[in-house]
């Protein structure tokens, strides 16, 4: 009996499993290509020919016939200001995550299709949501807080920031070596970069939603709100074509004709020049506003797939940040699947 952990996407499913007595990994891998014909089954060797997922049910139920599972850990982009912690999930937990889905359109509703899925094929196998909000719920008010009408603060438009389980990651690995001021810079398809003050997050580039902060592979970052009003006012732009615009279609992607970092890096094309450069630019302008939210730096930790892999964006990024001074600069591997699977245990008992 494992417990498996899962990492649903719109048209993806990262997945593990892990012993529950040492919580060591026994296997990952993804299934990608949900809903889009012909799947893909990576990570793992089973017998998937001609593998056809309709939707996230379809690919619960292959993990399952293959696994003995003995509870399930989600990852949940958004826990709003409800789920500050990892919470036993149950009928009432799935109605407020789907009261959820508008403040995370495009990741929320394939965590709650994947939590529905298991509970549909094991109704008695407890099931554990993670929320990569929890994370920044000890940001301040001052951090948190927009410049806009108190009812909307009521309402819950706030800055929530993201990628908790990655940050939460690495502080497990640092133990009791914890800098004092650290920034962790998460970089990979999506991004972030959050300062952490005696383990405890106090700001962080991300906002209300996955859009903000650095530039991504496909969403352009920090962006003048006037601009969207001028696309809708003299473009004809009305939400859908503002979403794809925004999720799909910005970013490195824009810039460079590909999300892809290692294609850029390696290509001598001036615009894949200039989508490094603004990236790399990017990243010292946020680590600057970090560094004055925590008053000074220690540590600047750098995770994630570019942020692990692609030694030149660091040296880019850090020749830019000499007026800090001797930095101590690490690279560590994060681990989202370990981080819901101790939390998982931890709520089981």
């Amino acid at each position: 009996m494992h417990l498996l952990t899962i990492n649903a996407g719109s048209s993806s499913l990262k997945f593990a499993t892990f012993r529950l007595d040492a919580l060591s990994c026994a296997l990952r891998g993804q299934l990608s290509g949900i809903g889009q014909g012909v799947a893909k089954l990576s990570g793992v060797d089973w017998p998937t020919a001609n593998l056809k997922l309709e939707n996230h049910r379809d690919a619960v139920a292959l993990l399952i016939d293959r696994l003995e599972v003995a509870a399930v850990g989600h990852r949940v982009v958004h826990g709003g200001t409800r789920f500050t912690a990892p919470v036993r999930i149950d009928a009432a937990t799935i109605g407020h995550l789907r009261d959820l889905i508008p403040l995370a359109p495009l990741h929320q509703p394939h965590n709650v299709a994947a939590i529905e899925a298991v509970a549909a094929a094991l109704p008695d196998v407890p099931q554990i949501a993670c929320f990569d909000t929890a994370f920044h719920a000890s940001m301040p008010e001052t951090a948190a807080r927009f410049a806009l009408p108190e009812r909307y603060w009521e309402k819950g438009i706030r800055r929530y920031g993201f990628h908790g389980l990655s940050y939460e990651a690495i502080l497990h690995r640092l133990g009791s070596d914890v800098p004092k001021r650290l920034i962790i810079a998460h970089l990979g398809n999506g991004a972030s970069m959050a300062a952490v003050r005696d383990g405890k997050c106090v700001a962080t580039t991300m906002g209300f939603s996955t859009l903000d902060g650095l530039v991504m592979g496909t969403r352009g970052g920090l962006l003048d709100p006037g601009v969207l009003l001028h696309l809708m006012r003299s473009e004809g732009y009305d939400l859908p074509k503002l979403e794809k615009l925004l999720y799909h279609e910005s970013g490195l992607l824009a810039l460079g004709g590909t999300a892809d970092m290692k294609t850029l890096l390696e290509s001598d094309d001036p615009r894949a020049k200039r989508a490094v450069e603004i990236y790399c630019t990017r990243i010292a302008r946020e680590i600057g506003s970090l560094a004055a939210a925590l008053e000074g730096v220690d540590a600047l930790i750098f995770t994630g797939g570019v942020g692990e892999n692609a030694a030149p964006i660091r040296t880019r990024a850090t020749e830019k940040l000499k007026w800090l001074g001797a930095l101590d600069i690490r690279v560590i591997p994060t681990d989202e699947e370990l981080t819901i699977a101790r939390h998982t245990r931890r709520l089981l008992g």
